[in-house]
């Protein structure tokens, strides 16, 4: 995964919505990096090399490296525009880190032993998909995994019960009890058609 996550760039100086249209169909992507205090920098990559970073998963909470001017920067992406139906990256937008400073950024969710919890008739909600945290970039976990064995029927799971990897910390709690946001419930299953006109007899 690590050469995949580190991408060749080129500074570009030819800007605007021409310059874009061009490079597109070069098949290169227009991108900024920006961040840390310093200057904002347009730079161009290969979008084949694009294409098949972005369908990995960490692609998107992982720290990246870009090769700008010879020299490795890390960095989040942080934004990311596509086109709505074909498959093509239109733009991309990173942020710069430095290792001594927290990040803040968005990590997926996985729900293991959901079969568990399935096998008791219980309709799993997930609430979330992702959560927002802070930490070191050398701290940032790949994803957060939520364990469902112990899951009861009509539980639901907050943030406050999900086990954060160490030097990790929610965003969402650090604003006060009040945002304890629900990750997972587990529902009673929905009574049948069948199940439904049976009971309506038994009470006539």
């Amino acid at each position: 995964m690590t050469d995949i996550f580190t991408l060749d760039t080129e500074v570009r100086t030819d800007l605007g919505k021409g310059a874009s249209r061009r490079l597109r169909h070069a098949n290169k992507v227009p991108a900024i990096l920006y961040g840390e205090g310093q200057e904002p920098v347009s730079l161009t990559l290969a979008h084949n090399k694009v294409w098949r970073a972005q369908q990995e998963e960490a692609f998107y909470s992982q720290v990246l490296t870009l090769n700008v001017n010879g020299e490795p920067v890390q960095c989040l992406i942080k934004d990311m525009q596509r086109h709505p139906f074909k498959q093509l990256v239109m733009h991309l937008d990173f942020l710069r880190i430095d290792a001594t400073h927290a990040v803040h950024t968005n990590v997926p969710v996985h729900f293991i032993n959901e079969d568990v919890i399935a096998k008791t008739g219980a309709v799993i909600n997930h609430q979330v998909t992702e959560i927002a945290i802070s930490c070191l970039p050398g701290d940032l976990p790949q994803f957060i995994e939520v364990d469902l064995a112990g899951l009861e029927l009509g539980q639901t799971l907050h943030l406050s019960d999900v086990v954060l990897p160490k030097g990790v910390t929610s965003d969402e709690l650090a604003k006060g009890s009040d945002h304890d946001q629900a990750v997972v419930t587990a529902n009673a299953p929905k009574a049948s058609s069948d199940d439904s006109e049976e009971e309506a007899a038994t009470e006539e």
